[in-house]
């Protein structure tokens, strides 16, 4: 059965293991589809694109929060009781 790979580059376990900063850094940056077996086993993503991955996440949960709290009514807050 086909399988959708998630990553324009890919490599296997085996150049992994031979070489693993080697392969990440071929991927230019980008993640890349470890395959076994000419499956996919797991994706290897840089610091960098994971970082940006988990502020994207943490910002569609904000929003998320916010289009949630948008017709809420208001509480009037007096700023010298904080």
């Amino acid at each position: 059965m086909p399988q959708r790979i998630y990553a324009d580059r890919t490599a296997s376990v085996t150049e992994l293991k031979r070489d693993p900063m080697g392969t990440l850094a071929a991927a230019e940056g980008h993640a890349i589809a470890i395959l076994n077996r000419n499956r996919a086993a797991f994706y290897c993503v840089p610091v960098a694109a994971y970082e940006a991955m988990l502020d994207r996440l943490e910002d569609a949960e904000l929003n998320a929060v916010a289009d949630e709290r948008r017709d809420m009514a208001e509480v009037p807050v007096d700023r010298n009781a904080l």
